[in-house]
């Protein structure tokens, strides 16, 4: 439950995706690629794309999709979107972290200087990293953890560098449906050798 990366200042109407984009491909960024065989999850709003682990569009994704009648993931793709977004979900749970240790964060941000927003951004979420470096047990943190969570990062690990060519996109998508389609034979009980 930290945050690796803080693209703060953008005006709130901005799309998503564009922001995404500019950060990721703006050399003046310093994005922080993961290293080879890590990868970021993201919404459906985002392509898939090396570095960058999206669900399968036109298949159920949302978690709440999954309860009541409709019953749990059917097929494979149901099953990996339904991961997915289990997964996701400690990015949600992150900010609301934030947002209940920062209440200046839970908006509307007073009338400050844009340069000054920023500034509180940024230092909300330094505080929170080094609460959560400092003092893993904390209440906050504690009552939104998940047992599955890792917060390891390899100091050492070369990042990977962008490739948006059609081969590699190629290569990204053959990549998910390898993780899919060994979700879907483990979860069917088909253990099959890699």
């Amino acid at each position: 439950m930290r945050f690796t990366y803080i693209y703060a200042g953008v005006e709130g109407s901005a799309h998503d995706t564009r922001v995404f984009q500019h950060a990721v491909l703006s050399p003046d960024s310093s994005f922080p690629m993961p290293p080879a065989g890590k990868y970021y999850l993201v919404d459906s709003a985002y392509k898939n794309m090396p570095g960058f682990l999206a669900p399968h569009k036109g298949h159920r994704y949302q978690r709440d999709q999954f309860g009541g009648e409709s019953g749990g993931p059917r097929g494979k793709y149901e099953l990996f979107n339904h991961r997915h977004s289990q997964l996701r979900n400690v990015i949600e749970r992150t900010f609301g972290v934030l947002k209940a240790r920062f209440s200046i964060l839970k908006g509307p941000m007073p009338n400050y200087l844009m340069n000054r927003q920023v500034e509180l951004v940024i230092a909300c979420c330094v505080l929170h990293n080094f609460i959560r470096d400092e003092h893993p047990h904390d209440e906050l943190f504690a009552r939104e953890s998940g047992e599955d969570e890792e917060d390891y990062a390899d100091p050492g690990a070369q990042p990977q560098q962008i490739d948006l060519s059609a081969a590699a996109q190629r290569n990204w998508n053959s990549f998910r449906m390898a993780i899919t389609d060994h979700m879907f034979d483990h979860r069917n009980g088909r253990h099959v050798p890699h």
